[in-house]
């Protein structure tokens, strides 16, 4: 009778023990206290194969040096006999070492010729706001706050026309490939179409509800796209003046656009800080891009990549299309409003902000290779010395930049420098910032 007494006992102070508190069952497994349970080896080579998987899985690790074959040549009563021995070499870097070594090989940026100002053009009497060149690369034409648009030869810089019917600043100039049009938008919340035989305006859209700053021509249909304050990209018919469609979604002005002629076929930048990209087909959003904290108010397109920038105060950064993968930031930081952007195919990449200041980047890598201050006209205040615009002419050896003291300024490369002369300073960055 003792014996199932006991028993039974047990089981009861058992059964009750574990039922009593959750803090008693390291009581009933665990036969060592105060002390963490020893590391498990496979979770741990687990758990730290998964990181580097998350954090490098897009790099391809170092080729293995291969060690020069021994051999050994031996002679025997007139007979040779040759033994080759290879020694295997094993690779005794860490490997999230060798990892974090391939991440950080940064492009090395080619070579560029640093920039020049070879001419100052004087005749608008307010700031110049927009430029845009001529298909056949003969003239350009300027938008001004004097309400004027003003048509330059390129090789000489003589004022060809003056293009009088605004009465606002003019923000946004586009010249057709396909017609003898100009396009012209401005603060007076007109959109309008000039013949270039005729030099007369043949053609208003109206429907802003706010002054338009930016406008682009679509590059192989009859369309243009005006952003302006009222945070709406409209998309008009060029034939019939119609609105084909409003493109909303933006919390704030849309100060910069531009299209090409596969998707996302529009891509607009905006005071909120975002930029969307657009499906022209059902004019609905593809992506949001936030990476910016502050206004996006210059975008440019790559002539050759499918790749844009982005400009804000906070940093000018490249996106890859179509997705629009962000791809990485500039090197440096230019610290001023950046009002303009423009890249040419050699991959120069220029970016002018409100203080002056003139940046020149090599594409590929990020690195500003030349930095550099516009000069005042004589009689205009330090602080005129804002970029509004920025555009490279049709083959990409010439710059024209728009300013606030009223002047036009062009700039080229110079001739007489060499890699010699004008050396590559250029320090691979340490970490890679991703916003």
């Amino acid at each position: 009778m003792a014996g199932p007494t006991t028993m039974e006992a047990e089981s009861i102070d058992r059964q009750s023990l574990s039922i009593k508190s959750p803090k008693r069952a390291l009581d009933l497994f665990s036969p060592v206290h105060d002390q963490f349970p020893p590391p498990d080896a496979v979770a741990k080579k687990i758990r730290l194969s998964h990181k580097m998987k998350v954090a490098f899985g897009g790099v391809e690790p170092p080729p293995v040096p291969r060690q020069p074959e021994k051999t050994e040549t031996s002679s025997t009563s007139g007979c040779k006999s040759t033994t080759t021995t290879v020694i295997p070499v094993k690779d005794e870097r860490n490997v999230s070492t060798s990892a974090l070594t391939e991440r950080s090989r940064w492009p090395h940026p080619e070579w560029h010729a640093p920039w020049k100002n070879y001419r100052v053009i004087q005749g608008h009497l307010g700031w110049v706001r927009s430029v845009a060149f001529d298909p056949s690369n003969e003239w350009f034409c300027t938008g001004s706050a004097d309400r004027t648009i003003k048509i330059w030869d390129v090789a000489t810089g003589a004022l060809r026309l003056t293009l009088t019917g605004h009465i606002d600043q003019v923000r946004g100039l586009g010249v057709s490939t396909q017609h003898p049009y100009l396009f012209s938008a401005g603060d007076d919340n007109q959109v309008k179409c000039w013949d270039l035989e005729h030099n007369q305006v043949i053609r208003s859209y109206h429907g802003h509800l706010s002054g338009v700053h930016c406008l682009a021509l679509h590059p192989t249909l009859d369309l243009i796209l005006t952003g302006g304050r009222d945070s709406v990209c409209r998309v008009w018919d060029i034939r019939t003046r119609t609105q084909v469609s409003a493109l909303t979604g933006h919390d704030s002005t849309v100060c910069s656009v531009f299209t090409r002629p596969t998707d996302p076929q529009v891509v607009t930048g905006s005071h909120d800080t975002t930029i969307k990209l657009w499906d022209l087909r059902c004019f609905k959003t593809m992506t949001t891009l936030t990476h910016h904290k502050k206004s996006v108010r210059a975008m440019t397109l790559h002539p050759r990549e499918n790749a844009f920038a982005s400009a804000s105060a906070d940093n000018t950064k490249k996106f890859s299309l179509p997705k629009g993968e962000f791809c990485h930031n500039m090197l440096s930081q230019q610290r001023s409003i950046v009002n303009a952007m423009a890249v040419n195919e050699d991959g120069v990449m220029v970016t002018g902000g409100d203080n002056g200041s003139l940046w020149f980047w090599d594409w590929k890598s990020g690195h500003s290779f030349q930095q550099t201050d516009t000069v005042v006209q004589p009689g205009s205040l330090e602080s005129e010395a804002g970029i509004y615009a920025a555009c490279y002419d049709q083959t990409g050896s010439r710059l024209v930049t728009c300013e606030a003291d009223k002047t036009i300024k062009m700039w080229k490369e110079d001739v007489n420098a060499t890699p010699e002369t004008h050396p590559v300073n250029f320090k691979p960055p340490k970490d890679i910032r991703r916003f």
